[in-house]
């Protein structure tokens, strides 16, 4: 903590913070005035180890805000625990972050879906089977049953909702799967997760979501469709293919975190 607050820039105190996933990372580059921090040189920070991850905190503005932006997450199929994954969401929230958008490249599971477009996060189902409150509460931090009715924040979904009507995006809608990874999806899995309730499927998001409501952030939710899974007709989904699909849906995405974060 003490070395990040070392290198904030004069006067600059973060009130969003953003994580973004799977070819996302071109993401920062929207961030005005941009201060990079290699993970490697945060004392304690984990590493990412997956190669589509830029692996840097990148601080700076983003829509008339002050932001910290995790360019590169972790996982739990990386052998990290649940608490790992979440330190860095607990860390931004130390420093003072109040709003968390999360964004992640998610393979569709409503096959009137296209690759490339924006899913909002209406809600999801944690199927990680871990949870990162798992252990001894830190009071200081949240309750030790946080209220998960409503996890993501209405008002920021209408918001989202009114850019994209706005800038004419084809937004999407819907809940979120979270599995622990890192074997893609089979026709039969595939099937039981679309039986189960939700529209997009990844291997990330669920845990750090679960830890910023316990610091009682406000959180906003983001898929980058990626690929459509179809049981019936199961194509391969190399991770070039979900660079590039998730890649194409960052210029809308850009713009939808942009236009929200004007209006907070």
């Amino acid at each position: 903590m003490e070395y990040l607050r070392g290198r904030l820039p004069a006067g600059f105190a973060p009130r969003v913070g953003l994580t973004l996933g799977t070819g996302l990372s071109d993401l920062g580059a929207a961030i005005a005035n941009p201060v990079n921090i290699p993970y490697d040189d945060i004392p304690g920070f984990p590493i990412s180890t997956v190669d589509s991850h830029a692996g840097h905190l990148v601080l700076g503005t983003l829509g008339g805000q002050p932001v910290a932006a995790l360019a590169g997450r972790f996982h739990l199929y990386e052998g990290y625990s649940a608490q790992e994954v979440t330190l860095p969401v607990r860390v931004l929230a130390l420093l003072g972050v109040e709003v968390f958008v999360f964004c992640s490249a998610a393979g569709g599971l409503d096959t009137s879906m296209q690759a490339g477009r924006v899913m909002l996060l209406t809600d999801h189902i944690n199927l990680t089977g871990d949870n990162p409150l798992i252990g001894p509460n830190v009071d200081a931090w949240g309750e030790r049953f946080p209220d998960m009715s409503q996890v993501y924040d209405p008002q920021l979904q209408s918001l989202a909702r009114a850019v994209a009507r706005a800038e004419g995006i084809e937004l999407y809608a819907g809940v979120y799967i979270g599995l622990k990874g890192p074997s893609m999806e089979t026709p039969a899995e595939t099937r039981m997760l679309r039986a189960l309730g939700a529209d997009a499927v990844g291997m990330s998001m669920v845990l750090e979501v679960i830890a910023a409501r316990h610091m009682g952030l406000r959180v906003l939710g983001f898929n980058a469709i990626s690929n459509v899974n179809d049981p019936d007709d199961m194509q391969p989904a190399p991770l070039e293919l979900v660079i590039a699909n998730a890649g194409k849906a960052g210029t809308d995405l850009a713009k939808l975190i942009t236009g929200v974060l004007g209006e907070i």
